[in-house]
């Protein structure tokens, strides 16, 4: 039942966070500095009574060895939220999210020396083409806009959402690297790890201070949700605060689910239930929210997921899972 009721919670949590990102993106594109900062902030304070009870629990891993981890998370995160302000689609971050094996095999050739097999090869081309597909899919559907206050066209602008994806991309790979190094050297702490992670992170959000004020005045001035009028102490809470409480509460929800995963089931059924869950909240965005979604854009959706699936060799470990099972049977 543990499995089980992790899997449940991985899909509600991650899925709904989905839904409460593209109505504050919706609304607010350029939101992403207040929303990681809200979503940082929420788990410090959680990691801080419940990790460390209270700063009395003794950390692990030294501070000085989390110092360069936490500016390639934060960097990631900032950048990941801050490209919907550049004419990025829900579907489109969601697809080019799904392509962090190409450069993870990159890094891992780069920095470690590591060999691959042709299969590999092989799901990580099938995962750059549909990636390429739906990135250009996306980019047939920009307005013909004149330059904006900025002077950028709206082509310009979407161009380098895509430069800000590809090297969020990139760094998280090379973050999951150091991480994989550190764990190697100190042990597994991945509670430890995401409290000081996001609580050392804080400081860098004075880079975006301004940012985050200006748009903690716009969250105010939002209207009220029409569907909460008749209730007494939220008819006049501006609907943007609720959507981001909404989006820090099941943000945590997902996070915490998948770690609970972690502990309850092998790699491979981790991999499966986050693969679809991540297919589900695609489908959800592009039918709930009427995103754009062509021909392309399926068939770099299919290249993209199975490519991801077959670099995870789920079929074999699959057909390895069931002999296994018979042996132990016979």
């Amino acid at each position: 039942m543990g499995a089980v009721s992790a899997i449940l919670f991985v899909f509600i949590g991650c899925c709904s966070n989905v839904v409460f990102l593209e109505l504050l993106v919706k609304e607010e594109p350029a939101c992403g500095s207040l929303l990681t900062f809200a979503q940082f902030i929420f788990i410090a304070i959680e990691g801080f009574v419940v990790t460390t009870d209270f700063g009395r629990k003794k950390n692990v891993i030294p501070i000085k060895d989390y110092l360069v981890l936490v500016t390639m998370f934060f960097l990631v995160n900032v950048t990941n939220n801050m490209a919907f302000g550049y004419n990025i689609s829900m579907p489109l971050h969601i697809i080019f999210r799904s392509g962090g094996l190409i450069a993870s095999l990159l890094m891992g050739i780069l920095v470690l020396g590591r060999h691959y097999t042709v299969t590999k090869y092989l799901s990580v081309l099938m995962i750059t083409l549909g990636t390429i597909i739906c990135t250009f899919a996306s980019a047939e559907h920009l307005d013909e806009e004149p330059a904006d206050s900025e002077g950028f066209s709206s082509f310009t602008t979407w161009l380098m959402g895509i430069a800000i994806l590809t090297f969020a991309l990139f760094m998280s790979a090379r973050m999951g690297i150091y991480q994989e190094c550190l764990y190697t050297k100190h042990g597994k702490h991945p509670h430890e790890a995401l409290f000081f992670i996001h609580t050392l992170s804080l400081p860098g959000f004075l880079i975006t201070g301004s940012s985050i004020v200006d748009h903690v005045a716009r969250f105010s001035r939002s209207a009220p949700l029409p569907a909460l009028s008749q209730l007494p102490g939220l008819a006049f809470v501006p609907r943007l605060w609720l959507f981001l409480l909404g989006n820090v509460l099941t943000q945590y929800l997902c996070v915490s689910s998948v770690f609970r995963l972690t502990s309850e089931c092998t790699a491979l059924t981790v991999t499966l239930v986050l693969t679809l869950r991540k297919f589900l909240s695609l489908v959800f965005s592009i039918i709930y929210f009427q995103n754009p979604f062509t021909l392309h854009h399926w068939l770099g959706t299919f290249m993209v997921f199975t490519g991801t699936l077959l670099f995870l060799d789920i079929i074999q470990k699959t057909r390895e899972a069931l002999g296994m099972d018979n042996v132990k049977r016979e």
